[in-house]
């Protein structure tokens, strides 16, 4: 029965992640063929293998977290396996898969540049206003929340459960400010190139991101902290 109650916290949630993923990537599809949308090409790869890398690259991130955190939470798997380096190594690669989506964007951007109708100058400008509160953001993690707490320490180690919600910086604005905030960086291209593929793209990982959140980390933040509250 333990087990079976393991098994069940391990997939809380992933019928919510599957289902919408499927729905976002079938629209992904849909915009695909639009020909504006995969028009171009960058350092030999076409706007569409750009494309589908960026999305690649956004799945593969949010599934990795998914398997990590829960295969630590339910039952400290990966400190089981790694010992003290556990948090480094999952970061590590959270951290590579996670550099790429902006990368990857820009890429794309760039690849499928013009192909969105607005003049250069709007684009221009909105890259601009939405490029200002991700830097907020960022300067907000580093002096405020933590990058370790950003990347899901508290899954790893307990002593970060009894820190207090962050409320100065960006965060006075929002407690999901990383997902209201930190994703404009994804649609920075899209506006910054006057791109319809990045543009596509931006819309997939923002909604995606929020899929994460619903079905992932609500669900562990619920159990991390109830459950140390019973035990206080």
């Amino acid at each position: 029965m333990g087990e079976q109650t393991t098994t069940a916290r391990f997939f809380e949630g992933q019928v919510l992640h599957l289902v919408v993923l499927a729905i976002l990537l079938v629209a992904v599809w849909i915009s695909v063929g639009q020909p504006a949308v995969t028009a171009g090409k960058f350092l030999g790869l076409s706007t569409g293998t750009w494309l589908v890398l960026t999305v690649a690259d956004s799945v593969a991130h949010q599934v990795y977290v998914w398997l990590c955190w829960r295969a630590e939470l339910h039952g400290g798997t990966l400190t089981r396996w790694f010992g003290e380096r556990a948090f480094s190594l999952y970061a590590a690669l959270f951290t590579i898969l996670f550099a790429a989506r902006p990368l990857l964007a820009f890429a794309l951007g760039w690849s499928n540049r013009g192909t969105l109708d607005i003049h250069p100058w709007l684009g221009w400008g909105m890259a601009l206003v939405l490029f200002v509160p991700v830097v907020y953001l960022m300067i907000s993690v580093r002096r405020y929340f933590t990058f370790r707490r950003a990347f899901g320490i508290d899954h790893f180690d307990p002593t970060y459960r009894s820190l207090p919600m962050v409320q100065e910086g960006i965060f006075r604005f929002s407690t999901n400010a990383m997902y209201v905030f930190g994703f404009f960086m994804l649609w920075v291209p899209a506006f910054l190139f006057q791109s319809t593929g990045a543009l596509v793209v931006a819309a997939f990982s923002h909604s995606y991101i929020w899929v994460h959140y619903y079905a992932t980390e609500k669900p562990d933040m619920k159990r991390i902290y109830e459950r140390d509250a019973v035990a206080e």
